[in-house]
Order: structure tokens, then C-alpha cells, then sequence
């Protein structure tokens, strides 16, 4: 699936040495790989020396989209590069590229021309120095971290928190999370957290009710007279 995907992201032809080097296998595997996959029914053009193309998808059905869909999804996928999570971004682009192998060819080709454009200043969102790798992990497994944590003020804590989600923004990063120490939801601007680590702590199932029960609150203060402002704590 990885050779697929590389055949379909990275311009053709592709080469062997690259192809190699973007699967993380040797050039004796990938040849044996190319083999495989065209035994199994992929069209691939191209031998050893040259480099490969995926001329036919045969593991995904043709699929068509009007030009604006095509638009707005690739401005979607397009809008991950400013998020400051490399990996987020790259899994959006192995999935735009998938999506247009399956597309006829004026589809794909409006795909690979569209006029839509993401931007934003490069210095308005503060760089993040953890693994968000580990943060989205935990968020899946519904396991807690423990966070060294400089907030707002400047201050440095340590806790642990239960992640339940992440919003992006243009400006900034925040993570949803049941502080433990506070047993009350936090928004922690990820940039601000300096160390993270497993936690150890399982709250599956719960993330789901929790994140009902933080709507649900937020929902009251909205509806509150006496709530001056709709704004989470924030830390």
C-alpha cells in the first residue's frame, strides 16, 4: 500500500531509487514489489533504470466529482500545510492521491491545475516542539499524558490530562483535555506544552460523554444572562 501511494503522490516517472527510498525498502524488495503488484493487476509502466508510472488504479473504483468539489477538497487538503503538523499534512496528500488516480483524466487534471488557494503569514502560528504523533495517539486510545506545561502567564506545571480533542486555527493549536488536577475541561495551547509522556491512565469509553457533557456546557453559558462572555477556561 505504501509503494501504491507513492506511485500515485510523487510525479511520474518515478525511480526505482526513489521509490526505495520513499517505501523504506531496498531496490531488490521494491523490484519484487512491482512484480507483485502487477501480478495482482496494476497497469504499471516502466522497468529498472528508467522509473515507474501507475497508468490504471485498479484497487479503487472510478469515482467522479463536479470541478468545485474538486476545488474545495483540494483546498482543504491544501490548508493542512499551514497547521504546523507535517505528518497531518502528508497523510492529507497520500489521500488526495489516491482520490485523483481514480478520477478520469479531465477530472485529474483539473485536480492537479486548481485555482484555490490556502495562505497564511508563516509567523503567526508559534512552532510545536512535542510529539503529535503521541498526542493524536492518546486522543484515539482515550489514554491520558502527562504534560509540562508553560501557560499564559508564563507559569510552568505538570499535570495530567485527559486529551479529547484538537481544534485548528489559523493563529493557533489548542487541545481539549479533563485536567486531572483540576477534574474540570482546560484548552491547552499545544505550542505552550514543552514535554509530554504517557500517562498510563485508560478512560475508554469515555471520551464521547465527555465531550458531550463539555457541548453541553458550553451550550448553558451561552444561554446564561449572566454569563458575560462565551469563552472556555483556557490555560
Amino acid at each position: 500500500m505504501r509503494l501504491m501511494t507513492a506511485l500515485r503522490r510523487l510525479p511520474a516517472p518515478v525511480t526505482a531509487a526513489r521509490l526505495a527510498e520513499e517505501t523504506e525498502i531496498s531496490r531488490r524488495q521494491l523490484y519484487r514489489d512491482i512484480a507483485t503488484l502487477r501480478a495482482g493487476g496494476a497497469l504499471i509502466d516502466g522497468a529498472a533504470g528508467v522509473g515507474y508510472a501507475l497508468t490504471e488504479d485498479a484497487v479503487l473504483p472510478p469515482q467522479s466529482f463536479s470541478q468545485l468539489e474538486i476545488e474545495a477538497l483540494m483546498l482543504a487538503i491544501g490548508s493542512l500545510r499551514h497547521l504546523g503538523d507535517a505528518t497531518l499534512a502528508r497523510a492529507g496528500g497520500d489521500a488526495v492521491a489516491r482520490i485523483i488516480a481514480t478520477l478520469p483524466d479531465r477530472q485529474a487534471r483539473q485536480a492537479m491545475h486548481s485555482v484555490m488557494r490556502t495562505w497564511r503569514p508563516t509567523d503567526m502560528r508559534p512552532d510545536v516542539v512535542v510529539d503529535m504523533d503521541l498526542l493524536r495517539q492518546a486522543c484515539w486510545d482515550e489514554t491520558s499524558l502527562w504534560i509540562r506545561y508553560r501557560d499564559l502567564k508564563d507559569q510552568m506545571t505538570e499535570r495530567e490530562i485527559w486529551p479529547i480533542s484538537m481544534s485548528y486555527s489559523p493563529e493557533a493549536l489548542l487541545l481539549l483535555a479533563l485536567c486531572q488536577a483540576r477534574q474540570d475541561y482546560r484548552f491547552f495551547h499545544v505550542a505552550r506544552i514543552e514535554a509530554l509522556r504517557p500517562g498510563g491512565t485508560s478512560f475508554r469509553p469515555r471520551r464521547a460523554e465527555l465531550l458531550r457533557r463539555f457541548t453541553a456546557q458550553r451550550m448553558d453559558k451561552k444561554q446564561d444572562p449572566r454569563t458575560s462572555q462565551d469563552a472556555p477556561c483556557q490555560s
